[in-house]
């Protein structure tokens, strides 16, 4: 892949291209600009989507590919059982449950009205039972002795949904149970149901593979998957469908293919078969259009700066993790790398340590923009040292 790269340091520009260096005068750099929806520089428009509302991410780069009212509110339905799910998987991993943990069944979670998994008061039933038949199954009744389970009542899990929302940014979402049972003030977008999803796939990578199964016997009631596109599309492993008559048909979508993995969000259908049909539509346009590139690796150096009064004169910049950018296919080339930092660059300085930002740029818009750290440390020099450099900056 060729781009270009620049590099911004206070007023200074230090502009790469084609192997050829070359210094230049610039002004300061202006604040970063929004990152844009990158199918607005495509050639193929997005599909059309009959959907309330909808969005296409590509999980590889973090990047919004389409997207229609995204941030209108509207009813998660039993989509709301991703965000009980991510609290149960949390307190999976602080140990505060256990998969073969034996759960009581309240009578308020036996007699919770809408889709179930048929538990019943008095009978054993496990924490992982109860986790597939919540999302296999989609049953009311697991989510609710689930966050009786972790929380004591419904009502402090639903504390804890909103508390959790919150910290995973999800700012015009709120929670009134854990099940996705019709309530004027059960409400979310679908951004943010996307950032949760995203977030789950991120945090629980093991506990996601619940949502690829297909089917689950309990009570000896064997019930399907209502995600039809686990039978339809192999490279599809979940996620979560929802449904009430107010909220219409509903679909949280994930599919890898290859390298690449694509999340969708489309609420609001008409029917079970227009979720899956629109998800998929969706979905094919996402791979087929688009290519994500893998721009720099982890811990590369983008750039070698100059440190003062340090134990070392210059030091190594770039990101810690991958930095992948999605692209219109066959524009990779037209990408550009742009490397703002803070100058000088003074010691000591720590691994990890943000001292700028890498933008990514495609026809002058911006596209993605990620930290860029230090990925060495560097201790302060001695006495000596930070005193000559004192007088060398004083002067500079």
């Amino acid at each position: 892949m060729t781009y270009r790269s620049t590099l911004v340091a206070a007023a200074c520009a230090v502009t790469l291209s084609l192997g050829q260096l070359a210094v230049a005068q610039t002004p300061a750099p202006t604040p970063p600009a929004v990152a844009t929806t990158i199918s607005n520089l495509a050639s193929v428009p997005a599909p059309a989507v009959a959907a309330r509302a909808w969005i296409s991410i590509d999980l590889t780069s973090n990047q919004v590919l389409a997207e229609d009212r995204p941030d209108e509110r509207v009813e998660p339905a039993s989509l709301t059982k991703i965000m009980t799910a991510f609290l149960v998987f949390n307190a999976l991993k602080e140990k505060r449950l256990t998969l073969d943990q034996a759960v009581n069944v309240s009578e308020k979670a036996w007699k919770t009205p809408g889709s179930r998994m048929f538990i019943e008061p008095r009978k054993p039933v496990t924490v992982e039972e109860l986790i597939r038949g919540m999302i296999v199954q989609s049953g009311n009744d697991a989510s609710v002795a689930l966050a009786e389970a972790v929380a004591g009542s419904e009502g402090a899990f639903v504390a804890l949904m909103n508390q959790e929302a919150a910290r995973l940014g999800m700012t015009n979402t709120n929670f009134m149970n854990s099940t996705g049972l019709p309530d004027p003030q059960h409400v979310t977008t679908v951004r943010d149901l996307a950032l949760m999803s995203m977030r789950l796939i991120e945090e629980h990578p093991a506990e996601y593979a619940y949502y690829k199964e297909k089917s689950f016997t309990y009570n000896g009631i064997t019930q399907p998957n209502r995600n039809r596109l686990l039978y339809i599309d192999p490279t599809v492993d979940g996620f979560k469908t929802g449904h009430t008559d107010s909220a219409g048909y509903c679909l949280v979508t994930s599919a890898q293919r290859g390298e690449r993995r694509v999340l969708t969000v489309v609420v609001g259908t008409a029917s079970d078969t227009a979720r899956s049909q629109e998800s998929l539509k969706l979905l094919n346009w996402s791979f087929q259009n688009f290519d994500s590139i893998e721009v720099f690796k982890p811990t590369q150096s983008v750039v070698d700066a100059q440190v003062w009064k340090g134990a070392a004169s210059t030091v190594k910049l770039g990101s810690t993790t991958p930095v992948w950018v999605t692209v219109p296919r066959g524009q990779a080339g037209n990408l550009k790398s742009t490397v703002e930092r803070t100058d000088p660059l003074l010691a000591p300085l720590t691994q990890g340590q943000q001292v700028g930002k890498i933008k990514l740029t495609l026809d002058d818009k911006p596209v993605r923009e990620v930290p860029l750290v230090v990925l060495e440390p560097v201790q302060e020099s001695g006495f000596f040292g930070r005193a000559v450099d004192a007088v060398r900056l004083w002067f500079k």
